[in-house]
């Protein structure tokens, strides 16, 4: 079935949110089920699956046609901040994948190795699970570090160790757990993004090292440019002792 543009394609896979969740069990248990859900909660799980679908469908129809970004809900990148694009040569194949190396054999947060090096050095389209990083230590570690030092936390490059975001800034530690939580990856905003080693890719948005480390996507909305990142891609250790800010 071809489908005349990627409008269409969008449209059919939110419908299908909508539809899975109309749908209830035949089951006559008087446990609830993950799809016979409160109002609220069904509030909360249709928001969510249709950011898990802006974000990991999204990013592939953009490859094939930029110009679908800015048609789906009508937000552009904003381009008056800081945000700094770079060339697609910055992901040009090297010795492992697009990076030089492999993923940090000591990686933060409990997240997977494996998991890592495909997303961060062998991917340019798919994300880790949206919500795998709640079942990391992502957030105990961020509100420890804040709590303990006032300062907010430094994310490293899983291969290169490069500083790339610092968060929260401008914004509470619940601000910035909350709005990661809502969308189902750890989401920074310009003023967090370390530019000096983060690009944005004007084909797609694509959001990458400059060592060639597959982030995730700038995915704007009316607060601004949002990046939507792969916690196992951030999971570094610095490389440094200089820049480290938070451990």
């Amino acid at each position: 079935m071809m489908f005349k543009n990627n409008a269409c394609v969008i449209a059919i896979l939110l419908a299908l949110v909508g539809t899975s969740l109309a749908f209830t069990s035949s089951s006559t248990s008087p446990q609830k089920t993950q799809l016979q859900l409160s109002s609220s909660e069904d509030g909360s799980r249709r928001s969510f699956l249709t950011n898990v679908v802006t974000a990991a469908v999204l990013p592939s129809l953009v490859l094939s046609n930029p110009s679908s970004a800015s048609a789906f809900g009508g937000v552009k990148a904003d381009e008056k901040g800081p945000l700094v694009y770079g060339d697609d040569s910055i992901m040009s194949q090297k010795e492992h994948g697009t990076t030089s190396s492999p993923v940090q054999p000591d990686l933060r947060y409990g997240v997977s190795n494996k998991l890592a090096d495909k997303i961060s050095s062998y991917n340019r389209v798919f994300a880790e699970m949206g919500g795998y990083f709640e079942g990391t230590t992502f957030e105990k570690d961020v509100r420890d570090i804040v709590a303990s030092t006032g300062n907010p936390v430094t994310f490293y490059d899983s291969v290169s160790g490069k500083p790339l975001f610092v968060a929260p800034k401008g914004r509470s530690v619940d601000e910035f757990i909350e709005e990661s939580k809502i969308h189902g990856w750890p989401s920074f905003r310009d003023d967090e993004v370390v530019w000096e080693s983060v690009r944005v890719l004007g084909s797609s948005g694509e959001t990458v090292s400059t060592a060639g480390t597959h982030l995730g996507h700038n995915l704007p909305d009316r607060s601004g440019n949002r990046y939507c990142i792969n916690l196992v891609s951030i999971a570094g250790n610095p490389t440094s002792p200089k820049i480290e800010v938070s451990r």
